[in-house]
């Protein structure tokens, strides 16, 4: 009888996430229209506002093109090269769509604040009636996307960036009845600056939420107490070390553990313990090595100092 098992639990679920191929290939087809739309009505109405929108706009069909190939490489199967496949593309994709949306209001702010030193005229009448285009447009595409929010942060991105668009074509909206009533130029510029607020506040929470997966963090859906918890209390386990729980993708998670148990550990009760932490969990790959405690485990805790 051997003086250490190590067993390996690996659930692979069927995990298929659901297709949204017709959503962004509407969603793109849309939004491109109308970027090209607004950026020529902006030019002849001469509003700041408008480009800043459009601007805005052409980030969402960038970042929808992100996120359709960062699922469609999830989708991959894995290979001997890369055994996760292309899963983590997903979390990729969410990065680089809060990073682009920054950029955005970089270039936004910066331009802002040149019309407000000198203002021009601005054409108020073709700016309402084409960013009221643009909140049917955009939240009818955010609507697409509305169901997957929740459950991945790749398609979570997709939507915010639908929605904020939305809001703040109803600000333009706002902007040219002020202008149209006033007369006072300078609420074109001064709107774009607001409108980029509001879009840099909307996307802090997703760059947030991305860095943290992309730098393996516990995703935030997931107690690592409780789960630790857990595959403690589990029969004949008197310690868990080395445990880590990450995001393969926006909607997989992993985990791996090491579980000391001098009593063995049976094939049954890893079953089980799989079976828990998918259910109780959302962790779709565990992966437990159990030791008897019989040699001291190199990345246990007393090993370590």
């Amino acid at each position: 009888m051997p003086h250490a098992r190590d067993h390996g639990f690996h659930d692979h679920p069927d995990h298929q996430p659901a297709s949204y191929d017709r959503a962004f290939a509407i969603g793109l087809t849309l939004n491109l229209a109308f970027v090209l739309v607004e950026v020529a009505m902006g030019v002849s109405a001469g509003s700041l506002t408008l480009l800043a929108d459009a601007g805005h706009n052409l980030s969402d069909v960038g970042s929808l093109l992100l996120s359709w190939g960062a699922l469609s490489l999830s989708a991959r199967q894995p290979s001997r090269g890369r055994t996760y496949g292309y899963r983590r593309a997903s979390i990729l994709a969410s990065l680089a769509n809060a990073i682009l949306l920054l950029i955005v209001v970089g270039a936004i702010g910066w331009e802002a604040i040149q019309r407000v030193i000198t203002p021009a005229p601005v054409a108020s009448a073709t700016v309402l009636w084409v960013a009221a285009s643009g909140i049917a447009i955009n939240a009818g595409s955010a609507l697409l996307f509305r169901s997957g929010r929740h459950n991945d942060l790749n398609i979570r991105g997709a939507f915010l960036h639908l929605a904020s668009d939305a809001a703040v074509s109803a600000g333009v909206v706002v902007t040219a009845v002020a202008i149209m009533v006033t007369g006072w130029q300078w609420i074109d510029p001064a709107a774009s600056i607001a409108i980029g607020a509001v879009i840099a506040v909307g996307t802090w929470d997703l760059l947030r939420s991305s860095f943290d997966l992309a730098m393996d963090a516990v995703p935030p859906n997931i107690d690592g107490e409780a789960v630790e918890a857990y595959l403690a209390g589990l029969p004949g386990v008197i310690e868990v070390h080395d445990l880590h729980i990450w995001a393969m993708s926006t909607t997989e998670t992993a985990l791996t553990a090491h579980l000391v148990c001098p009593t063995g550990f049976d094939d049954e009760l890893l079953a089980r313990a799989g079976r828990d932490l998918h259910e109780r969990f959302a962790i779709d790959h565990p992966t437990l090595q159990i030791e008897t405690g019989t040699h001291a485990c190199k990345l246990a805790p007393m090993a370590a100092v």
